[in-house]
């Protein structure tokens, strides 16, 4: 039998042709697993044409947490504010200047503390209130929810909330100005009535002679109260110069057997954080009615100091 002629390189020949097989069809099937795991294309999305822009998220408010509130009045204002302290022991004048914190379920949301002292002639109570508020609706600020709070404490205190905004011009003349700026006379006694004259417009017009008693003045500002000859100036009222916005309450209760009961409070919002400073004083039925100025300028001066802390 006559063997095969050994022809070299057939071999390697034949191991170079698989190996470029093997090749081609490892590549082949990665690019057909590749065709086959590859995402949807733009045109196999859905678009929902429902979803309209997202709304913007009101921010934050400025506080996240509060301070401790019966550490937070200097033990000197205390004295001033708790005069009856001095007579007491030691011991007990030492619990009068503590205080007592309030019972709150959170310490992050609410605070409180209450310091009260008693003498033969007067007693006094201090309570102080720090609300954090909190919208938990994302299109409402927490500074806007607070001011909405503070608002109603202030309306429920009978005072009137201001305008946001005053008129910028004045109200147009009721003549016909000329050239030079000058209202027509004829014109302006014709609208002035019989006397001839215009009242200046920052005083009230009184009623003019044979008018019915009684009847309202027609120059009384509206939207607010009306000024009288015993306004002292210490009237509850918006304050100035006190955190974002802020008011003082004053009541006098009626004389009784136990005497006289002032009760002042200050209340004045800082971004989303609400401080309410209670001051009370009681006389005996034998003393006189707590003085309102001095009761008020305490007030102010711990609500001050309280706003200073907030800041820092």
């Amino acid at each position: 039998m006559q063997r095969k002629r050994y022809a070299p390189g057939r071999t390697g020949s034949t191991a170079r042709t698989a190996t470029v097989l093997t090749s081609v069809l490892g590549l082949s099937l990665g690019l057909g697993l590749t065709g086959c795991s590859a995402g949807p294309t733009t045109d196999d999305i859905a678009v929902d044409a429902k979803a309209g822009p997202v709304s913007p998220v009101a921010p934050p408010g400025r506080y996240r947490t509060l301070f401790e509130p019966c550490g937070s009045v200097p033990q000197a204002m205390l004295k001033e504010l708790l005069p009856g302290a001095a007579a007491l022991a030691d011991a007990e004048r030492g619990k009068a200047y503590r205080g007592v914190a309030a019972v709150t379920y959170d310490t992050d949301r609410r605070v409180g503390c209450t310091w009260k002292a008693d003498s033969p002639e007067i007693s006094h109570r201090l309570v102080l209130d720090i609300e954090r508020v909190v919208s938990y609706d994302p299109a409402v600020s927490d500074d806007a929810r607070a001011q909405e709070v503070y608002l109603r404490k202030q309306l429920a205190a009978g005072i009137p909330v201001p305008p946001t905004t005053a008129p910028t011009t004045p109200p147009a003349p009721t003549g016909t100005a000329t050239d030079t700026g000058t209202a027509d006379p004829k014109s302006t006694a014709s609208t002035t009535g019989a006397a001839g004259t215009t009242a200046p417009p920052s005083k009230t017009t009184p009623p003019a002679t044979g008018s019915t008693p009684g009847a309202p003045s027609t120059g009384a500002a509206s939207g607010g109260p009306t000024p009288t000859s015993t306004s002292t100036g210490l009237e509850p009222r918006v304050l100035e110069g006190l955190g974002d916005i802020a008011y003082v309450d004053d009541a006098l209760s009626a004389a009784s057997a136990n005497g006289h009961q002032r009760a002042v409070s200050v209340v004045f919002r800082t971004s989303n954080v609400i401080v309410t400073v209670s001051y009370r004083a009681q006389t005996t039925a034998s003393a006189e009615a707590p003085d309102s100025k001095e009761l008020q300028d305490k007030a102010r001066n711990l609500a001050r100091r309280l706003a200073e802390r907030l800041e820092e």
